[in-house]
């Protein structure tokens, strides 16, 4: 295609990303997931729930109101697995000896690999549980020896655990009431056709992966396809890909750096339709590309302190067409049943009523969709909010 412009970008990158085509109009199954995974290829996980836990999001924004149970059925008949690959993530099951090499020795995870070399003894005990309790949460050991504090205050029982995981002896699902990681042992949960699949080396691996990152997002820098599984020095793997014809080279209109774009990357004319975007989308969980493809800057203010947020605590980006045009900070209010729009902000020079009107649209939906029966609440902080509310009442 030659050089590409911004505007060309966005809508090849769009389309990759599963916003190509109508949302679906009838019963929605397990076949709709299945192709909204052809788009993305993994689903960020993340526990915060004051809307609704962030991996649900990517499908609504592509499938509209779904059964919620679509993830979870999924990984029971084992379609589906949980690995640490942009971050923790819902990845096709078929793809997981593509990370085996991170399995065998991956530096993310120095520390705990230097606390299993420290302590095997904990490592056995903590294998031998699994195999005689499994499956079953860090709790159901009984080894914390200490009051719990913030965030990542592991006990060992609990290190062990996730040092099982990551190197793929032990195999993670979620307890449904309160999201908790189920350990059991990986031949109890991956299939055995999975299992037996031959392991590539670590290079051919990783070449598949920046392969794969290239078809999900269309076009993107070195850069953008490195973090997409969250890849380390890829500069010869992307010269050999190109050299075998399975990238191409490109440029785009104001990008810094060179583009690489999937060989068969489709160019729309157009991209038609709205989405509010989890925060953790692949549209927009790596900034700097969000900024080079919608001129739009976006930071994740949860764990920034109230006085200092900008925008509010769970702020999701407003897809409208092929541009990000306003963001809404969003809480599901369940016990009056009711959404919340406690902020809402328009950026600049768009029109508030036309993009008012379709957010007022998608945010009924989601309210529906959640069982938020009371409606739709906005209120007054954002320039956005007046005419949000006169759209929604």
């Amino acid at each position: 295609m030659g050089e590409l412009s911004a505007s060309q970008a966005r809508r090849i990158a769009l389309y990759a990303q599963g916003f190509g085509t109508p949302r679906p109009s009838g019963r929605i199954d397990r076949r709709h997931l299945r192709r909204v995974l052809r788009h993305i290829g993994l689903i960020q996980i993340d526990s915060v729930n004051v809307l609704v836990r962030s991996q649900e999001l990517p499908l609504f924004a592509r499938l509209g109101p779904h059964p919620r149970s679509l993830i979870p059925d999924a990984t029971a008949a084992g379609e589906l697995f949980e690995y640490w690959v942009h971050e923790a993530c819902h990845v096709p099951v078929e793809q997981r000896p593509l990370y085996r090499w991170a399995m065998e020795a991956h530096p993310r995870w120095k520390s705990m690999r230097r606390f299993a070399a420290e302590r095997p003894d904990v490592i056995d005990f903590v294998r031998d549980r699994v195999r005689a309790d499994g499956p079953l949460v860090a709790s159901d050991l009984e080894m914390r020896d200490r009051p719990k504090g913030q965030w990542w205050d592991w006990d060992d029982g609990k290190l062990a655990l996730e040092h099982l995981f990551r190197t793929g002896e032990v195999a993670a699902t979620r307890r449904p009431n309160d999201f908790a990681r189920l350990y059991d042992l990986a031949e109890r949960v991956i299939p055995a056709h999975v299992r037996d699949l031959p392991t590539p080396s670590a290079h051919d691996a990783k070449k598949e992966l920046l392969v794969l990152a290239a078809e999900y997002h269309g076009v993107g820098t070195a850069a953008d396809l490195a973090d997409y599984h969250r890849l380390a020095h890829t500069r010869a793997l992307l010269a050999e890909l190109v050299e075998e014809g399975r990238l191409v080279a490109t440029t785009v209109d104001g990008w810094t750096q060179r583009a690489f774009m999937h060989p068969d990357a489709v160019l729309p004319r157009r991209i038609r339709g709205s989405a509010l975007l989890s925060p953790f989308d692949p549209v927009v969980w790596f900034r700097d590309r969000a900024e080079r493809l919608f001129d739009f800057h976006y930071r994740i203010e949860i764990y920034v302190p109230k006085p200092k947020r900008v925008f509010g605590y769970y702020v999701l980006p407003f897809l409208l067409d092929d541009r990000l045009v306003a963001r809404v900070d969003l809480k599901a209010d369940r016990a009056t049943g009711r959404l919340l729009v406690l902020g809402s902000y328009g950026e600049a020079g768009v029109d508030p009523v036309e993009v008012a009107e379709a957010l007022s649209e998608e945010l009924r939906s989601l309210a529906a969709w959640l069982q938020l029966d009371a409606g739709v609440v906005v209120a007054d902080r954002g320039e956005l909010a007046p005419a949000v509310r006169a759209q929604v009442s």
